[in-house]
């Protein structure tokens, strides 16, 4: 059992019976002595992809959930979804494009580092590792002397998400991408 306090994004909870990822955490705080602090939390149903919110005191608790993960790796993406292959026994797998839609803007093909939640022996969602390294695809020209300022542009990542990354970068430059919030970290080694 997990205590509302403890909640952190990426987690997974039983809510109702159901595998639930937690998406998103408000925290908000009394005003009034001896009330408890409310934790909202927006959460994605793993089996039917609904979303929920709900909200929790710091001293309830859910029971996270029951699923094994395995180290997978991603593919390639066509019309007909995404294909992975499990790293232990070699079995590929696909899933669909719309189940992977807030994923997907940090997948680039034969991807390693992902690992799959399964429940039942059925894969319910993937998780990505925290950060990735992504090649600059396209960008206005980078203008020397400007590494100083602390202007950014945008710049579209070889996987077709768009970030903003500082003025200083060109095309071709991987930078560190983060998976949870999809910001420029920094330039990867």
């Amino acid at each position: 059992m997990v205590p509302a306090k403890d909640f952190k994004r990426r987690m997974v909870v039983e809510i109702d019976g159901a595998p639930h990822m937690i998406e998103h955490i408000q925290v908000q705080s009394p005003s009034a002595r001896g009330a408890a602090t409310l934790y909202k939390i927006k959460a994605r149903n793993l089996k039917t992809k609904n979303r929920v919110e709900k909200s929790y005191r710091g001293t309830d608790t859910l029971p996270e959930s029951s699923f094994e993960r395995r180290p997978i790796q991603f593919l390639y993406r066509d019309a007909d979804g995404c294909h992975f292959m499990d790293s232990a026994d070699y079995n590929q797998f696909s899933m669909t494009i719309d189940d992977l839609k807030d994923q997907i803007p940090f997948m680039s093909e034969n991807m390693e580092g992902v690992e799959a939640m399964v429940v039942d022996d059925e894969v319910i969602g993937i998780e990505l590792p925290d950060t990735v390294d992504l090649a600059i695809l396209e960008t206005t020209p980078g203008v020397r002397g400007n590494s100083a300022t602390g202007r950014t542009k945008p710049a579209k990542l070889a996987t077709g998400h768009t970030v903003q990354v500082p003025e200083h970068l060109d095309e071709g430059v991987t930078v560190r991408v983060d998976t949870r919030t999809g910001e420029y970290l920094g330039r990867a080694n």
